[in-house]
């Protein structure tokens, strides 16, 4: 079943993509850029350089699964990261934001325990 849930590992392609990459494409910029197993069940994100369109690829049993949501007004918001250690794992609430278009870098998380 197609489900992007909150126990899964995100991660954020390090730069801007060519929206008309599919599926085997994305797959190579995982291994090669991301550095990352596309098989290991993680979800990549990938944005186009106008950040109106995004790919989500992820791989469940027995194939790849690719997402696209294609605004029609807006941008996604790309989170900050420190690039410098090649790290761009984001957590699900910060996708789960951004895929709502709630602005990440105002959002407040409150304490909970």
């Amino acid at each position: 079943m197609f489900a992007l849930t909150e126990s899964m590992s995100y991660y954020l392609c390090p730069h801007y993509v060519d929206m008309r990459k599919g599926i085997y494409s994305l797959y190579q910029l995982v291994k090669t850029d991301m550095k990352r197993n596309p098989l290991s069940g993680e979800v990549f994100l990938f944005l186009g350089r106008n950040r109106s369109l995004i790919k989500i690829l992820h791989w469940e049993d027995g194939g790849f699964v690719l997402y696209q949501k294609k605004l029609e007004r807006g941008t996604f918001e790309v989170p900050r990261f420190n690039p410098s250690n090649n790290e761009f794992e984001m957590k699900w609430k910060t996708f789960v934001l951004i895929m709502e278009g709630v602005s990440v870098r105002s959002a407040k998380y409150r304490r909970r325990f």
